[in-house]
């Protein structure tokens, strides 16, 4: 089964309940509930501000990895997101 990630994030959206909302309040497989509520994104960010945000979700999520190579690693991996993309 292919993992989808959270085009926004990179989150891995492993079932429902981590899914965002569209307006009409059904679930969105594109996003995940922290980025994105009711049809629109969370937060106005860029995609610099994202990848501080999540440096230490990354951290915890992934033992022994450092800041600096979670970092390096969501500057690679963001600009294939779809938010990020063409920006």
């Amino acid at each position: 089964m292919e993992i989808v990630y959270c085009q926004s994030c990179g989150m891995p959206l492993v079932n429902e309940k981590e899914m965002g909302t569209n307006v009409d309040g059904s679930k969105n497989n594109e996003y995940c509930i922290y980025c994105f509520e009711n049809g629109d994104f969370k937060g106005d960010m860029t995609m610099e501000q994202m990848i501080e945000f999540c440096v230490p979700h990354m951290v915890n999520a992934h033992p022994g990895t450092s800041e600096e190579e979670a970092r390096k690693s969501m500057q690679s991996f963001f600009p294939t997101l779809k938010r990020w993309k063409n920006k």
